[in-house]
């Protein structure tokens, strides 16, 4: 049995220790915002924080979770204190930029750029392009993704000097 906290919520899991993260959380936990995409930690849409790191689920063994955090794309509002539906400033600034086109990545994308932001709050494009770097979009919505880190970096920053 293998028991973390999953969005501010314990969970206990009963599943072989080398089932990766990405199946606990779609297959036995039924939160689906996680997507699968490569399968070798290669693209970043299974993108997760662990501990408020930024983590590949589909290489993540659960046996390496026992007592750990982790926040998924459902759970990223509220582990920024965020509730009663208000978005997380990385997913408004998302929606603001209309950075999505097919969609299919950009909960990855947003969990590598809300942990990029926890480490650097205002980034350079350098540190944009570093800090994003193992994260793929097919749709090549790259521009938009970079004006989205930025408008969220700044909403952050605003909201800090409040």
């Amino acid at each position: 049995m293998i028991k973390f906290t999953l969005n501010e919520r314990a969970v206990e899991v009963d599943v072989p220790g080398d089932t990766p993260l990405l199946w606990v959380l779609r297959d036995e936990l039924g939160l689906t915002g996680t997507k699968f995409g490569c399968g070798i930690a290669q693209c970043g849409a299974c993108t997760v924080h662990v501990g408020g790191q930024a983590r590949r689920s589909c290489v993540t063994p659960i046996s390496t979770l026992d007592g750990a955090a982790v926040i998924t794309i459902e759970g990223l509002a509220a582990s920024a204190g965020r509730d009663n539906g208000e978005l997380h400033p990385v997913q408004t600034a998302w929606i603001e930029a209309q950075a999505p086109q097919c969609g299919y990545c950009q909960s990855g994308q947003i969990m590598q750029a809300a942990a990029l932001l926890a480490e650097s709050p205002e980034p350079t494009d350098e540190e944009i392009s570093a800090g994003m770097a193992g994260n793929l979009c097919r749709c090549m919505a790259y521009v938009r993704i970079r004006q989205a880190i930025k408008l969220a970096a700044a909403s952050q920053s605003k909201g800090n000097k409040q």
